[in-house]
């Protein structure tokens, strides 16, 4: 999938409208934890409940103004949940990898007229800190719908089409449009799912002629390429970490995402 201009100009925009500055070089992101520890969960919502990230959270609601700046009162829901993403490692082959890995915490907020946003928390060189905000409640919602389709199994996004899974045992199950679009309503075997991101994105990986050149933008690498070569619809398949687009000098940038109906699959 093709990030277009619009990606890109609504990140600058929201970053903009929060009057968000770069961070110092010592917040660059950590490699992410193998799993989302009791301790990983509270640090996180530590970070989503501060009074800078509520403060914050309090503009980006009231950035349309759909709600006063004042009147915003968002307030942090349930628990902090993972997210994973399609696995490097599972595209190159590496034996026992797993499909998809931790690519960090989301919290739900939800402002006083029902607007609802996700904090993205992930490890950093100072501790957990809220890296995104995202509208709407995706994380949650196709959590919710993995659980209820294939119990015990792990959802997580393909982040280069949008796409939606759960993944157990053997199978690999779509949650959404584009998921179906990439495997079939029935889903495909973990092996089938592999051979097909492999001829997708082998070529593209980290330490690979193409993420050397700067192409595949990255959480920890200088955000105006990535934002950059968004503009100029150019591919952004791999994250060197938590939140692709625009993130690492720009901070907790705030990302408007397009909203499905709901997921058909």
């Amino acid at each position: 999938m093709t990030l277009r201009a619009s990606a890109a100009a609504a990140v600058l925009v929201a970053t903009a409208l929060l009057g968000l500055a770069p961070r110092p070089a010592a917040a660059a992101p950590e490699p992410q934890p193998r799993a989302a520890t009791a301790e990983n969960r509270a640090a996180a919502a530590q970070a989503a409940t501060a009074p800078d990230t509520l403060a914050t959270l309090s503009r980006f609601f009231a950035r349309e103004g759909k709600v006063s700046l004042a009147a915003a009162q968002p307030r942090i829901e349930g628990e902090a949940i993972p997210v994973h993403h399609l696995s490097p490692d599972f595209v190159a082959g590496r034996a026992d990898a797993s499909v998809a890995r931790l690519e960090f915490l989301a919290s739900k907020a939800v402002s006083s007229d029902g607007q609802q946003a996700a904090l993205w928390t992930a490890r950093t060189e100072t501790g957990w800190q809220v890296v995104n905000i995202a509208t709407g409640d995706d994380e949650f919602r196709y959590a919710q719908l993995g659980a209820a389709k294939l119990p015990g199994g792990t959802v997580f996004r393909e982040p280069q089409i949008d796409a939606w899974y759960v993944a157990g045992g053997s199978r690999v199950l779509p949650l959404d449009e584009d998921a179906v679009r990439a495997v079939g309503a029935g889903g495909t075997t973990l092996g089938a799912y592999r051979a097909r991101v492999a001829t997708a994105y082998g070529d593209k990986l980290p330490g690979s002629p193409y993420a050397d050149r700067g192409a595949a933008g990255g959480y920890a690498e200088g955000s105006a390429a990535a934002v950059q070569a968004a503009a100029e619809g150019a591919e952004v398949p791999w994250a060197a970490g938590a939140g692709a687009l625009a993130l690492g000098a720009l901070g907790a940038a705030a990302v408007r995402r397009s909203r499905r109906a709901g997921a058909r699959a």
